[in-house]
Order: structure tokens, then C-alpha cells, then sequence
């Protein structure tokens, strides 16, 4: 007694197409999942990238804030006084050089 999965050969055609087929279709679908889910993970890396450059943003600003407060004359003036000992020269103490 043998047994016989196919009739005949067009069943054994069509079952093997068919195979084929669901083989590309399910791959296709890994596929475009696969490029999905990847592109909603460079959207959230891009939102947080985002969120990053104006966080540096702000930094800077305040960075430029304070490095002016720094530079400031009456800052340096002040230091130089209270805190160094200096003190304005009087006429005497400078010489103009023509």
C-alpha cells in the first residue's frame, strides 16, 4: 500500500506556488514591519535629539549672559579694588608717552 500525498502533478504544482507565495507574503510582511518599527524609533531619537538642541540652546544663551556680566568693567573694576588692593593712579603716578 503506498501512500499518495498528490493525485497528480498539477497538485503538486499549485500546492508549491502556493507555498511560494505565502513564503513572499510573509516575508514582505517582516519586511515592512522590520522598516516600521525602525522608522518610529528614529522618530523618537529625532524628538529627543530635538529636545537636546534647544536644552544647548538655552545653555548657550545663559553661557553669553554670564560671560558678559563677567567682562563687564565695573565687575573687573570692583575686583581690582576690594579684592587685589589696586587703586587708581594719581597724575603724578602716569606718564603719557607721545
Amino acid at each position: 500500500m503506498t501512500f499518495k500525498l498528490f493525485k497528480n502533478t498539477g497538485d503538486f504544482k499549485k500546492t508549491g506556488i502556493w507555498i511560494i507565495f505565502m513564503s513572499v507574503f510573509v516575508g514582505e510582511l517582516f519586511l515592512y514591519t522590520w522598516c516600521r518599527v525602525n522608522y518610529i524609533g528614529v522618530g523618537y531619537e529625532i524628538s529627543q535629539e530635538t529636545q537636546k538642541q534647544y536644552e544647548l540652546i538655552a545653555l548657550q544663551s545663559n553661557l553669553k549672559i554670564e560671560l558678559a556680566s563677567l567682562k563687564s568693567p565695573e565687575r573687573i573694576a570692583k575686583i581690582a579694588k576690594n579684592q587685589l588692593g589696586l587703586i587708581t593712579p594719581t597724575k603724578n603716578q602716569t606718564i603719557v608717552i607721545p
